[in-house]
C-alpha cells in the first residue's frame, strides 16, 4: 500500500507514516494514529520560529528518537523533551538542578515569546477521554476527519480542541481551540510542505511551514502570529 510521510501538527510537529485507508475510523482510532505516527520518527530537523509582527526569530532544532521529541533552543539555551513512552505524554523541561515534569500550571505560558505555549508542545488533547467524530471536511483540499475533544479538567487554556485528521497521511492537517465560553484562542494550520524521498524509496511530505495564531477570545481579533519554517528532515 502506498506510504507517505507527513510532518505531524500541534503544537509543534513530527513527520508521519501510515497506510492510506479508505475505512471509518472512530474518534478514539483516528487520535491513535495521529498518536502513533509521532512516536515512530527517528529523524532530526533544524528550522526557525518567526514572529510576524516583529519579524523576530528563533532557531530551533528537533530530534525525534526512540520516542521522545527533543526541542533545543539557543542564547539563551532551553531543552524541552516530549516522552512518548507514557500514556499520557510526558512533557519535560532541562533546568540547571536537572531534568522536572512541567506542571499544568505552565501550560499557557509563551515559548521564546512566541504563540506556541507548553500545552501545545505536551500534546496532552491528543490523550483526552471521550473524543468525538464530527464527520469530514477539506482543508487545502486534503480530506480530513474531524475530532473534537474536551478538557477533562480546568488545567491549561483549552477546554475543547477540533483536530482535522489528514485521512492519507494521519497526520493533523489542521487544528482549533477554544475556550470555556466557547471563543476561539488558537489556531495551527500546515501551509507548505516540503517533497521529499522517504528512508524506503517512497515519496513523501515533510513540514515546510506551519502557522500559529492566537486570537482575543472577547472580540475574535487575532492577537499574534508565529511561523515555524523548517528544513527537510535528516534521517538517522
Amino acid at each position: 500500500m502506498k506510504r507517505r510521510l507527513l510532518l505531524c501538527l500541534l503544537a509543534t510537529a513530527a513527520t508521519c507514516a501510515r497506510a492510506a485507508d479508505p475505512q471509518p475510523k472512530t474518534a478514539e482510532e483516528i487520535l491513535r494514529i495521529v498518536r502513533l505516527s509521532y512516536a515512530l520518527q527517528n529523524h532530526k530537523m533544524t528550522g526557525v520560529l518567526r514572529d510576524d509582527a516583529t519579524g523576530r526569530t528563533e532557531p530551533l532544532t528537533l530530534n525525534m528518537e526512540k520516542q521522545v521529541m527533543r526541542f533545543l533552543f539557543t542564547n539563551p539555551g532551553q531543552i524541552i523533551h516530549l516522552d512518548l513512552n507514557t500514556e499520557p505524554a510526558t512533557l519535560y523541561e532541562v533546568k540547571s538542578g536537572g531534568t522536572v515534569v512541567v506542571p499544568p500550571s505552565k501550560y499557557d505560558e509563551y515559548i521564546r515569546g512566541m504563540t506556541l505555549n507548553y500545552l501545545d508542545l505536551s500534546l496532552k488533547f491528543l490523550y483526552w477521554p471521550r473524543p468525538q467524530l464530527l464527520g469530514e471536511k477539506r482543508v487545502s483540499l486534503q480530506k480530513c476527519w474531524l475530532v473534537r475533544v474536551m478538557n477533562p479538567s480546568k488545567e491549561g487554556p483549552y477546554y475543547a480542541v477540533d483536530i482535522y485528521v489528514n485521512q492519507e497521511s494521519g497526520g493533523a492537517q489542521k487544528m482549533e481551540a477554544y475556550d470555556r465560553a466557547s471563543k476561539k484562542v488558537k489556531y495551527f494550520e500546515v501551509t507548505k510542505i516540503h517533497k521529499i524521498t522517504g528512508p524506503d524509496g517512497k515519496k513523501a511530505a515533510s513540514l515546510k511551514e506551519m502557522k500559529i495564531e492566537t486570537y482575543n477570545p472577547f472580540n475574535g481579533e487575532r492577537k499574534g502570529r508565529t511561523y515555524m519554517t523548517m528544513d527537510p528532515p535528516v534521517q538517522k
